[in-house]
């Protein structure tokens, strides 16, 4: 990879960097991926709900936020037309080379967190003029790097002599599991014979690549609104339906969730808010909470104790709860036939001195939905890792990119579409 290619793949990365949008509000990154793609030139382009069923997706936020975000996009120039198309937050792109057999997938997330990114002069996105100018917000996971490798794949996919379909999903709300679903719903999945999703770092090094993970934990987020009635807290406490006391016995006996014989569970509950003031019986208390399991199966008896944890909590203090299972993902393996694919694409590319062939997981991830898909079409899928060095973990503010990374990442997954559509596996 020349010099000039490896500065455009920065350049591009940067740029992604400064505009961190999160998820189903990805108005102006969406816009920009349409601009690269019209450049490159794709035979089809499609966005939001040309892509999919707007009413499949997860975790959408209020409509408040969306408008605002559509709106700074609007102001920073965003095109009109592009914007329209994604009027109420229905982000993210697709793009397809059109050709004959095989038809291959790739899934790339697009969105941001809710994350203010450092300040520190040590931290190259701050020293070097690409930190993150939208305030709160940062790509902090390294979907800067996920876009960038699309595009570029697309375009180098598209200069070879490739004959085959290509499908490339630019996907939102990854952070929030809200796009996987509607993607994996969408006409786009039909009939795709092998896929890729692909993730930058977790904790591998620049120059490795790990062909495939095992064991991603099936997920789902819930969050619980306890209904009470209030009264003053010292003059007639008994007549109150104390929210707060819902609040906390739900709190303390989910982590009492009997664990499962055929694997592991995890329960949390990460965020919790009630009462007005010392002297008020609170009349109302909100908690987020998620369930995960090694498998789909155990992930789901995990979430309905959950579920039955929130709900009689509730009964126990007299109050109501309405619980929301705002998002979910399954569980999905790596194929092995695509993992010896990847490593011997990956053996070959400059700048990688380690191939791994499998790693764990250890958490979750939507674009096992599109596993699921093509695997129950019958295709094979992998989800791959290009390693990173980067000074902090994911999700921390001072989180950033090797950008040695971004060509070998273009480099792997090219080669590794190439040698699917050429020879199988």
């Amino acid at each position: 990879m020349t010099e000039s290619i490896r500065e455009r793949l920065a350049e591009v990365r940067r740029e992604f960097h400064r505009y961190p949008e999160p998820a189903w509000c990805e108005f102006y990154t969406t816009h920009r991926l349409v601009e690269e793609l019209r450049a490159i030139g794709v035979d089809e382009l499609a966005i939001g709900t040309e892509i999919y069923d707007g009413a499949d997706r997860m975790a959408v936020p209020e409509d408040d936020d969306v408008d605002r975000w559509y709106e700074r996009a609007s102001e920073r120039g965003a095109d009109p037309d592009v914007l329209d198309r994604m009027a109420g937050g229905n982000t993210g792109v697709v793009a397809v080379l059109e050709g004959n057999e095989p038809a291959v997938g790739l899934r790339v997330d697009i969105d941001a967190l809710f994350i203010e990114e450092s300040t520190a002069d040590d931290h190259a996105p701050t020293a070097e003029g690409f930190r993150s100018e939208g305030d709160g917000t940062m790509h902090a996971c390294g979907h800067d790097a996920h876009m960038t490798w699309g595009l570029a794949a697309v375009e180098a996919v598209k200069e070879s002599d490739f004959d085959g379909k290509l499908v490339v999903f630019f996907q939102p709300a990854e952070e929030v599991s809200g796009g996987g679903y509607p993607m994996a719903e969408s006409r786009f999945a039909d009939g795709l014979d092998y896929f890729f999703a692909v993730h930058v770092g977790l904790d591998h090094p620049t120059g490795e690549v790990v062909a495939g993970i095992e064991r991603p934990l099936a997920m789902c987020h819930v969050e619980a609104t306890f209904e009470g009635t209030s009264a003053h807290a010292g003059k007639a406490p008994e007549e109150g339906n104390n929210a707060m006391q819902a609040l906390g016995t739900a709190i303390q006996n989910a982590y009492g969730i009997p664990r499962h014989s055929d694997g592991m569970t995890r329960v949390n509950l990460g965020k919790a808010e009630a009462g007005t003031a010392s002297n008020v019986i609170a009349e109302r208390a909100r908690v987020s909470a998620e369930a995960r399991g090694e498998t789909t199966e155990l992930m789901e008896y995990a979430k309905s104790r959950l579920i039955g944890t929130l709900e009689t909590a509730a009964e126990m203090h007299g109050c109501d709860a309405d619980v929301d299972v705002v998002s979910e993902s399954p569980r999905a393996d790596s194929d092995p036939e695509l993992l010896d694919v990847v490593a011997d694409a990956a053996r070959g590319v400059d700048g990688v001195d380690s191939v791994v062939p499998t790693a764990d997981f250890g958490a979750s991830e939507d674009a096992t939905f599109l596993m699921e898909r093509v695997q129950e079409d019958g295709g094979l899928a992998t989800y791959l890792i290009v390693g990173t060095d980067h000074p902090t973990s994911h999700h921390t503010p001072t989180f950033d990119v090797d950008e040695r990374s971004l060509d070998i990442g273009v480099e792997v997954l090219t080669r590794s579409i190439l040698s699917v559509a050429e020879d199988g596996v």
